[in-house]
């Protein structure tokens, strides 16, 4: 994996601890049985990965990220739900260590955008899914999300975001481009989705707008703004106070766009 654009800052793990099978992976449910053997690729915290382990128990759970410090959280959020049926490892998605054909299903959510080679990716994904499988794959399109209002420092929070994400090797207009991706790594059966997160009532401002507005201070996108030249830390003040505005808003409301794909092997 490419350098992680947004690094494991608590701005950034309250957002992938917020993540359920239930609001992420939602596409891919009603295809998992009692049984299926699954690969959740770069599980993070572990929240949606408990989900899935839940649902196709007694079949096993490989989970894997790049971060061995995340996969340790991973491991308690699975114990604290009792799960036996998952086991955690560190892999580089490029190059999974797993024989071809190992996995009956093989899930990522938010991965690819972050990869200098999501298509080599989705290859290495289809090869260890089993013949007839399914990889699912679920990505935002930053180009696609709204909010309202829009006050001063939200206008350039995007601009920032982009300069260091791909600054990093990374896509952030991930969704839109999952089929493409798809076709590219070999893969003829690809049916694609989209479905949102839409943020709005008081709470779910606030903790969005200290997610996203903090971690564009706190976090590793923050250092890669400044040491790239993409902003100064008054800019990033700047979009801060934009954010904390926006939560501040009655009005206020914000939609993430995800594209999706479910892949045949």
């Amino acid at each position: 994996m490419t350098r992680y654009t947004h690094g494991h800052h608590a701005t950034v793990l309250s957002s992938h601890q917020w993540r359920t099978a239930e609001n992420s992976a939602a596409h891919l449910l009603p295809h998992l049985r009692p049984g299926t053997a699954l690969l959740d690729v770069g599980c993070g915290p572990g929240t949606i990965t408990a989900g899935l382990a839940g649902r196709v128990a007694p079949g096993r759970v490989t989970a894997v990220d790049s971060a061995a410090a995340v996969l340790a959280e991973a491991e308690r959020t699975a114990a604290g739900q009792g799960l036996g049926n998952v086991e955690f490892a560190v892999a580089d998605v490029h190059a999974l260590d797993f024989p071809d054909d190992s996995f009956d299903v093989v899930h990522a959510h938010q991965v690819l955008q972050h990869l200098a080679d999501p298509v080599q990716a989705l290859r290495e994904m289809r090869r260890v899914c089993r013949p007839g499988g399914i990889v699912a794959v679920r990505e935002a399109d930053f180009g696609g999300m709204l909010w309202y209002p829009s006050p001063p420092g939200m206008d350039t929070w995007l601009p920032v975001y982009y300069k260091v994400a791909r600054g990093n090797g990374g896509e952030p207009d991930a969704g839109r481009r999952l089929v493409s991706w798809a076709r590219r790594a070999g893969f003829a059966d690809v049916t694609a989705s989209v479905s949102n997160w839409c943020y709005s009532t008081p709470e779910e401002r606030e903790w969005w707008s200290e997610s996203w507005g903090g971690r564009m201070i706190h976090s590793s996108i923050a250092e890669s703004a400044v040491s790239g030249g993409h902003a100064t830390r008054a800019d990033l003040q700047r979009i801060h106070a934009g954010w904390k505005t926006w939560a501040a808003a009655d009005d206020g409301w914000f939609a993430v766009v995800h594209g999706e794909i479910l892949c045949r092997a």
